[in-house]
């Protein structure tokens, strides 16, 4: 038998590559029966927070930019993200991954390998999922897990006279593609933000605890902020003025003449988790002070106080 991940997919073949990915060694304690059956059996104490989110080479991701460790992170990383979101934790993931034959099968058993560390970053574990032939690489990663005690964080809870607050790093993977569209591969700090995200999950579960309304930053801090003001029927007026800007991204801005601002308020796919908390509360550790929550306006989302003109975030099928 040849060794794990030599050749391509169309020479390892489907059970093949079944057989290169599974690690039933990683599995946790919530898993009663994981891959080799028609579906998995996860004990879960509660209610069930259940999430999937889709990676699409030449959308996402390019292979000449990103390993295949990378993306297995990343594809990970925004489901389990969006549990975070939530104020619970992830039990499983299910994964589902499309490719060309013609793909070599070590980037398809790097990419899974990526998967299941980004899931232990977050005490979770892959339980099953589904291989297919694909025109291009597809990732699809469904997280599977428990609500906080009292129910999960929605979107919806923000009121007037909340502060707002973020947890994590925001603006630096849009300043990673920046630099990547620009045919550079450093400062490596940027680049590897596109990459991959660094997710604090834990932190969504303590912030559950006091959070009125919590979501992640996967499409743009203005973006995902007119969210919970959506939702909630609030306007949520962002205090960029007074930030300070890490030198990452003031010296990246400052070599191509840009606003650091615009890629903190717009970029996405770091997977901050921004949370709206009362006034009257200690904040969460790891949480900052961003900006506040005001009766609705006009607009959904201020910067300043004032409307921002320069963009809000990605949306699909607009671009």
């Amino acid at each position: 038998m040849e060794e794990p991940g030599t050749g391509t997919l169309a020479e390892l073949g489907e059970f093949g590559l079944i057989e290169r990915i599974i690690d039933q060694d990683s599995l946790t304690d919530a898993i009663v029966v994981g891959p080799g059956d028609d579906t998995a059996v996860v004990r879960m104490s509660g209610e069930v927070l259940i999430t999937t989110d889709m990676l699409v080479e030449g959308v996402h991701f390019r292979q000449d930019w990103s390993s295949a460790i990378d993306v297995g992170r990343r594809a990970a990383a925004a489901s389990l993200a969006d549990i975070a979101a939530m104020g619970g934790s992830t039990r499983a993931l299910v994964v589902s991954f499309g490719a060309p034959s013609s793909t070599p099968s070590a980037w398809a058993v790097a990419c899974a390998a990526g998967v299941r560390e980004e899931a232990a970053r977050a005490g979770a574990c892959v339980a099953g999922g589904d291989v297919v032939s694909s025109p291009g690489i597809v990732v699809n990663v469904t997280a599977i897990g428990d609500a906080p005690v009292g129910g999960a964080v929605l979107r919806s809870g923000a009121k007037a006279g909340d502060v707002l607050a973020i947890c994590g790093r925001f603006g630096w993977a849009a300043a990673g593609l920046a630099v990547l569209s620009r045919g550079f591969k450093s400062p490596r700090v940027l680049v590897d933000a596109h990459r991959f995200p660094e997710v604090n999950y834990s932190a969504g579960v303590v912030a559950a605890k006091g959070a009125s309304a919590m979501i992640d930053v996967s499409d743009g801090l203005i973006a995902d902020a007119g969210h919970i003001a959506d939702a909630s029927g609030v306007t949520v007026d962002i205090d960029a003025a007074s930030w300070e800007i890490p030198d990452a991204l003031s010296a990246a801005a400052a070599a191509y003449n840009v606003d650091p601002r615009v890629w903190m308020l717009t970029g996405g796919d770091d997977h901050a988790l921004l949370a709206t908390f009362s006034a009257r509360k200690k904040l969460p550790e790891g949480f900052v002070r961003i900006g506040s929550v005001i009766d609705r306006a006009e607009s959904a989302v201020l910067v300043n106080g004032q409307d921002f003109d320069a963009g809000s975030g990605y949306e699909h099928f607009k671009r």
